[in-house]
């Protein structure tokens, strides 16, 4: 009986013409809140000037959007079954462009971090719900290129954001890299209206809404997502703000698990969690999270900071990583068919440390030609990593628990996003000042490496019309930025260090993951 009525439930298999139709108009959606994610970053300046805010208050334009975002992501499969898949991912759209043109039309800050918040409770809906619509609509068997398909979209979409959001603050300004959602948020919601299968709200969601746990929730992972966003710029546990987000993350979300696992119709369901292929899934999505969204907190700034390159040159040198991204999601997808996708996990792996590891290897006279290769080796790492885990921790997954599971596993994604910003951030700034400390007790006064070099710049200096004494002031400052570029370039070199030992450790844990079965339904059985 419990068969039938899942399968009762559940929509109808769409026509093969309209599978990829489908597929597109959810992958757009998707993209939307993607590319929002990251947009933002390379427009902070020009917004801070327009609205006359401080570095600090406009750094909540990309925090609210972050903490919106993760605390409706584990609700999505609750919302999806309480008003149907369909209206929900549409509604979702329709509020991510509504919301959209509101941060376009803001004219003080405050109007634009609640625009923010609205957009990041509409987009949180769109990403899950996305990746559960295509395992449910396409058989065992296309799930691979399917999955293919919007694996692409979910690695190259946050690196599209800055060359995008780049080139449009050059050209257009700020409030553009908002209205540009616009037309594609309709585009979208028309698509899914017309190709996306009617279906009805879940009785067993029905009834009354457990706000004690939506608040637990709230409070448990918005305390969590503002800790790894301000924690640094607020100097971590000395700040009583910090100490006090901890506080909440953890009575929150310890409220939270045992407020959920001891009702019938939980809010969101975790014990989902019993399936070991998704709980250690969930643990390398934390880290593939880590390793994708910090190297694009990394290289960004490495490229700005020692590079001198401007947001929209920023852009493009991270431009042909994403297109290789893409291009090799269908060959992951075919290779996904013929082997063990554990297997290929492993091997991107590997693959992305070996490219991490070159990264690390950044020097002052680093430059677009040396990062070329390293950024096409590691997109392809992740390639192999991104479609895989998602395939080995959702598929052996019953198909009537699978909304429950994708919310959950993007969840990770995204923490693991914001935990590897947050460590990479502290990380860079300890050991810059580490190294900072050990080349100033190299280079003593006395040397005569250093007062060979000084001299040097001080005669260059006397020789362009500089008294020699303001030459010596200024060649000391000289020496000085040198020192500091050079700690720089070492702590950066940490950094994808420490990313690659992390990326190892977590390797044994694919064999925990499940091997799902090719050419067969999904299974539905409680």
């Amino acid at each position: 009986m419990a068969k039938a009525a899942t399968l009762a439930a559940s929509p109808a298999i769409p026509r093969a013409q309209n599978k990829w139709m489908i597929a597109a108009a959810v992958a757009i959606g998707a993209l939307l809140e993607l590319v929002d994610t990251s947009i933002v970053n390379v427009a902070l300046r020009e917004i801070q000037s327009s609205l006359g805010a401080t570095l600090t208050q406009v750094s909540w334009v990309v925090s609210s959007y972050a903490v919106a975002n993760v605390i409706i992501l584990p609700m999505t499969a609750w919302l999806g079954e309480r008003f149907g898949k369909k209206p929900y991912f549409v509604f979702s759209l329709i509020a991510f462009t509504l919301s959209s043109v509101l941060c376009g039309l803001s004219t003080n800050l405050p109007t634009l971090i609640v625009a923010r918040v609205l957009q990041g409770l509409g987009g949180g809906g769109l990403l899950a719900k996305a990746q559960a619509i295509l395992f449910e609509t396409f058989p065992k068997e296309e799930q691979a290129m399917a999955q293919g398909f919007f694996s692409a979209i979910v690695i190259a979409g946050p690196v599209l954001g800055p060359t995008l959001g780049g080139f449009i603050v050059t050209h257009v300004g700020w409030r553009w890299i908002f209205f540009i959602n616009v037309p594609v948020g309709i585009l979208a919601a028309l698509m899914c209206l017309i190709y996306l299968p009617k279906d009805e709200p879940s009785e067993r969601a029905r009834g009354g809404i457990d706000w004690l746990a939506i608040s637990f929730l709230a409070i448990g992972l918005g305390s969590l997502q503002t800790m790894l966003e301000e924690g640094q710029s607020d100097e971590w546990f000395d700040s009583p703000f910090i100490v006090a987000l901890a506080i909440g993350a953890v009575l929150g979300l310890a409220l939270f698990a045992i407020r959920v696992l001891r009702s019938d119709r939980p809010i969101v369901d975790l014990r989902v969690l019993r399936h070991r292929s998704l709980w250690a899934g969930s643990i390398l999505s934390i880290v593939v999270g880590m390793a994708l969204y910090g190297a694009l907190f990394a290289l960004p700034l490495f490229a700005q900071m020692i590079m001198g390159y401007d947001s929209q040159q920023t852009g493009l040198l991270m431009l042909p990583g994403a297109l290789a991204s893409a291009a090799a999601m269908p060959f992951v997808a075919r290779l996904n068919r013929k082997v063990d996708p554990r297997i290929l996990l492993t091997v991107g792996s590997l693959v992305l440390v070996a490219a991490v590891m070159m990264l690390s290897r950044l020097s002052p006279q680093t430059g677009a030609d040396s990062l070329f290769w390293p950024l096409i080796v590691r997109s392809i790492g992740t390639s192999m990593m991104f479609l895989p885990l998602t395939l080995a921790a959702i598929g052996p997954i019953p198909k009537h628990e699978i909304s429950k599971a994708t919310g959950l596993f993007a969840l990770t994604r995204q923490l693991g996003g914001s935990i590897g910003v947050a460590l990479l951030t502290t990380i860079l700034a300890q050991r810059n000042a580490f190294h900072r400390t050990v080349l100033v007790e190299k280079l003593g006064a006395g040397d005569p490496g250093v007062l060979e070099r000084l001299g040097t710049l001080t005669g260059g200096l006397v020789a362009k019309g500089f008294d020699p004494e303001t030459a010596r002031q200024k060649a000391l400052a000289l020496l000085d930025g040198m020192v500091n570029q050079q700690a720089s370039v070492l702590s950066f070199g940490d950094t994808f260090t420490l990313t690659a030992a992390l990326i190892l450790c977590t390797v044994p844990l694919v064999i925990l993951l499940g091997k799902p079965s090719r050419g067969t339904a999904v299974s539905v059985d409680h």
